[in-house]
Protein backbone atom coordinates (compact mmCIF):
# COMPACT_ATOMS: atom_id res chain seq x y z
CA UNK A 1 0.00 0.00 0.00
CA UNK A 2 1.13 3.53 -0.41
CA UNK A 3 1.38 5.98 1.79
CA UNK A 4 -1.75 8.22 0.13
CA UNK A 5 -4.08 5.00 0.60
CA UNK A 6 -3.00 5.18 4.46
CA UNK A 7 -4.04 8.63 4.72
CA UNK A 8 -6.93 8.62 3.01
CA UNK A 9 -8.11 5.95 5.80
CA UNK A 10 -7.18 7.78 8.56
CA UNK A 11 -8.79 10.66 7.80
CA UNK A 12 -12.28 9.15 7.64
CA UNK A 13 -14.69 9.40 10.33
CA UNK A 14 -15.14 6.67 13.02
CA UNK A 15 -18.34 4.75 12.14
CA UNK A 16 -21.20 6.11 15.01
CA UNK A 17 -22.99 3.30 17.34
CA UNK A 18 -26.36 2.65 16.24
CA UNK A 19 -27.76 1.36 19.13
CA UNK A 20 -29.08 3.70 21.94
CA UNK A 21 -27.09 3.90 25.67
CA UNK A 22 -28.70 1.16 28.04
CA UNK A 23 -32.21 2.99 29.72
CA UNK A 24 -31.00 2.78 33.33
CA UNK A 25 -33.35 5.20 34.36
CA UNK A 26 -36.41 2.89 33.01
CA UNK A 27 -34.83 0.15 35.01
CA UNK A 28 -34.58 1.41 37.93
CA UNK A 29 -38.37 2.53 37.59
CA UNK A 30 -39.52 -0.95 36.16
CA UNK A 31 -37.87 -2.66 39.39
CA UNK A 32 -39.69 -0.36 41.42
CA UNK A 33 -43.22 -0.99 39.31
CA UNK A 34 -42.63 -4.83 39.54
CA UNK A 35 -43.02 -4.60 43.15
CA UNK A 36 -46.18 -2.20 42.83
CA UNK A 37 -46.83 -4.58 40.22
CA UNK A 38 -47.16 -7.41 42.29
CA UNK A 39 -48.71 -5.74 45.58
CA UNK A 40 -51.36 -4.66 42.98
CA UNK A 41 -51.78 -8.51 41.75
CA UNK A 42 -52.44 -9.58 45.19
CA UNK A 43 -54.91 -7.37 46.03
CA UNK A 44 -56.45 -8.09 42.61
CA UNK A 45 -57.08 -12.14 44.37
CA UNK A 46 -58.09 -10.83 48.20
CA UNK A 47 -60.63 -7.98 46.38
CA UNK A 48 -61.95 -11.39 44.26
CA UNK A 49 -62.21 -13.55 47.56
CA UNK A 50 -64.17 -10.71 49.04
CA UNK A 51 -66.35 -10.10 46.49
CA UNK A 52 -67.04 -14.14 46.23
CA UNK A 53 -68.02 -13.58 50.39
CA UNK A 54 -70.30 -11.19 49.50
CA UNK A 55 -71.90 -12.14 46.49
CA UNK A 56 -72.48 -15.55 49.09
CA UNK A 57 -73.80 -13.54 52.00
CA UNK A 58 -75.83 -11.02 50.05
CA UNK A 59 -76.62 -13.03 46.47
CA UNK A 60 -75.09 -10.31 44.64
CA UNK A 61 -71.63 -8.75 43.73
CA UNK A 62 -71.27 -5.28 45.00
CA UNK A 63 -70.45 -2.66 41.61
CA UNK A 64 -68.59 -0.15 43.84
CA UNK A 65 -65.96 -3.31 44.67
CA UNK A 66 -66.24 -4.14 41.16
CA UNK A 67 -65.40 -0.88 39.91
CA UNK A 68 -62.09 -0.25 42.31
CA UNK A 69 -61.25 -3.85 40.92
CA UNK A 70 -61.60 -3.01 37.51
CA UNK A 71 -59.64 0.09 37.93
CA UNK A 72 -56.76 -2.21 39.37
CA UNK A 73 -56.77 -4.47 37.03
CA UNK A 74 -56.07 -1.75 34.18
CA UNK A 75 -53.77 -0.21 36.69
CA UNK A 76 -51.78 -3.66 36.69
CA UNK A 77 -52.31 -3.88 33.11
CA UNK A 78 -50.50 -0.23 32.92
CA UNK A 79 -47.88 -1.37 35.09
CA UNK A 80 -46.40 -4.75 32.92
CA UNK A 81 -46.64 -2.37 29.78
CA UNK A 82 -44.37 -0.19 31.26
CA UNK A 83 -42.13 -2.78 32.36
CA UNK A 84 -42.07 -4.92 28.80
CA UNK A 85 -41.71 -1.45 26.66
CA UNK A 86 -45.26 -1.81 25.56
CA UNK A 87 -45.88 1.63 26.64
CA UNK A 88 -43.36 4.36 27.53
CA UNK A 89 -45.61 6.44 29.72
CA UNK A 90 -44.76 6.05 33.16
CA UNK A 91 -48.33 4.44 35.38
CA UNK A 92 -49.50 6.08 38.21
CA UNK A 93 -48.11 8.55 40.45
CA UNK A 94 -46.79 10.11 37.24
CA UNK A 95 -49.95 9.62 35.00
CA UNK A 96 -53.85 9.48 36.13
CA UNK A 97 -55.26 6.55 37.91
CA UNK A 98 -57.14 4.26 35.51
CA UNK A 99 -60.75 5.42 35.55
CA UNK A 100 -63.09 2.41 35.45
CA UNK A 101 -65.36 2.00 32.51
Amino acid sequence: MSDSSQGAAASQPLPVPTHQPFPVVRLAYAFVFALVAWMALWLVFVLGVAQFAILAVSGRVNDELKGFTLGLVQYLWELLAFIVFIRDERPFPFAPFPRHL
